[in-house]
């Protein structure tokens, strides 16, 4: 086994392509104890183009190995952004005496004359856990006559009404549809028109229930869509979701779906879909996004790869207050992952500075508990001018990361900034967790309430880390730092070739 030089740009535990361009997570699956992660590849360069599904296996969600291309363009088209499922039942027919993987995906057809492109909705099977596929000879197996952009179908079993279901983005809306099969589709609903932002077309969707404050007996519906970047929209592309109900057909939104609610509030986490087929008896909703914004995901420094996904993490919902928010939470297994740096217990800032003083770390996880009415937060990846900004205003009681003196940023004239999300009904302790890496923050607040996902690309050298206050005197609850190393490779990179 030999392993794969890690560029300056690569993250330590977060997964990237070993080389040229990746976004969109696609076919996320488990199945036969591993994780599937495949993506939207570009083998042949360095920013969007000929598009292949690439693939990554885990067995925790940690450790990655980089697969071959599992699915590459024909005569059909590109291989656009899509899902895969076990077919347990064998309702495809596609299987014999076992269960298999079906991949449903778009295909993107580029037309002559300037003719809009063609998409319609594919199957292709896997008889070998993942390795070797094979496309449906009856592709496509969804169309639509009206529809330019026709893409990301998301589909899953529905156990109440026996049948599978495809949520599929439709330009400004998302479709709804049913099958017994995988192969016959009938559509059911059409969702979207008048609520939800439409500052770009909508794209890569998303379907599931979740309970509530983990009662089984009270669940709800989450749908999530994808908003692509618009030249006049400074945030760029992100991710908004829905709640409410689904009776198999169609999708009907609650009052608090009124509202436009974010994902993230930084910028980069888009595309984010959930794994299919977690066992029951773990029983999580498990997601990932694409850490790049398409402002400028074709424009960020880059050195023989280029794309980077997100930590994974647990969904859940949550009744704050009179009112249910979906929220997010690092996967429990990046725990495993750990090295401890650094634990203190109600210590000032001062005391806290003074320990961290002599500490370079490039890519570690900050765990803080601060008492509410705190204005506070740290600076990371400091050094030479450079540095990340991450803190609670207690005036405004928002969580922000200000990234406008981070590293580089002049490729885009609206990379650098600050991002800030409402912490809403915090309680008497602010508590953060940070996860650092070479080139990006994923800062969870108020218990994976508000989120704040960004790039940033300091120097190497930018390894410094500090904390800041509005009084100095006043107590840190707890801190502890953890650096971030992954058994495979001693926290160096995340891939092994054999």
């Amino acid at each position: 086994m030999s392993a794969i030089t890690k560029q300056n740009y690569r993250g330590a535990y977060h997964f990237s392509p070993q080389a040229k361009w990746m976004n969109d997570p696609n076919g996320m699956v488990y199945f036969e104890g591993e994780y599937h992660l495949f993506f939207q590849h570009h083998p042949g360069g360095m920013t969007m183009g000929a598009m292949h599904w690439g693939h990554a296996v885990s067995k925790d969600l940690v450790t990655w190995e980089e697969l071959d291309v599992a699915l590459a363009p024909d005569e059909l088209g590109m291989i656009f952004s899509g899902s895969a499922v076990v077919d347990w039942k064998n309702t495809t027919g596609f299987f014999e005496d076992k269960p298999g993987l079906v991949a449903i995906f778009t295909h993107h057809l580029d037309m002559p004359e300037g003719k809009p492109a063609v998409q319609r909705q594919s199957l292709a099977y896997s008889k070998d856990n993942g390795r070797t596929w094979t496309k449906y000879a009856g592709n496509p197996v969804l169309e639509h006559d009206a529809f330019i952009d026709f893409r990301d179908p998301k589909v899953f079993w529905n156990q109440e009404t026996n049948e599978w279901v495809m949520i599929v983005a439709c330009g400004q809306t998302v479709g709804l549809y049913h099958s017994p099969d995988l192969i016959h589709w009938t559509h059911a609903s059409e969702f979207g028109e008048g609520i939800g932002s439409h500052d770009g077309v909508w794209e890569c969707p998303d379907l599931f229930p979740l309970a509530v404050d983990g009662d089984k007996s009270n669940t709800q519906w989450v749908m999530l869509v994808s908003i692509g970047a618009d030249p006049a929209c400074v945030e760029g592309s992100r991710t908004q979701y829905f709640t409410g109900d689904f009776d198999g057909k169609v999708f009907t939104p609650d009052e608090e779906s009124r509202n436009i609610r974010w994902l993230d509030y930084g910028r980069d986490n888009y595309a984010g879909v959930s794994w299919s087929d977690v066992p029951e008896e773990d029983g999580r909703r498990l997601f990932l996004g694409w850490m790049s914004n398409w402002m400028y995901a074709s424009q960020t420094p880059a050195e023989e790869f280029r794309g980077a996904m997100t930590l994974p993490r647990e969904l859940y919902l949550e009744s704050r207050e009179g009112r249910i928010l979906l929220v997010q939470k690092p996967a429990q297994e990046l725990e495993a992952a750990r090295l401890p740096v650094l634990s203190l217990k109600d210590v000032s800032v001062q005391e806290i500075n003074a320990s961290l003083a002599n500490l370079q770390l490039q890519s570690y996880e900050i765990v803080a508990k601060l008492t509410r009415g705190m204005s506070a937060g740290f600076k990371v990846r400091t050094g030479a001018g450079e540095q990340t900004v991450i803190g609670i205003d207690a005036k405004t009681q928002e969580l922000y990361v200000d990234r406008q003196a981070s590293g580089q940023h002049d490729f885009h004239e609206w990379f650098a900034g600050r991002h800030s999300v409402e912490l809403e009904a915090p309680g008497e302790i602010d508590d953060l967790r940070i996860y650092v890496d070479r080139t990006s923050v994923e800062v969870f607040g108020n218990r994976g309430q508000a989120v704040i996902t960004d790039l940033i690309f300091p120097k190497p050298e930018s390894a410094g880390l500090a904390v800041f206050a509005d009084n100095e005197e006043i107590l840190f609850i707890s801190l502890d730092v953890y650096n971030l190393s992954l058994p495979a490779a001693n926290g160096d990179n995340q891939y092994s070739e054999g």
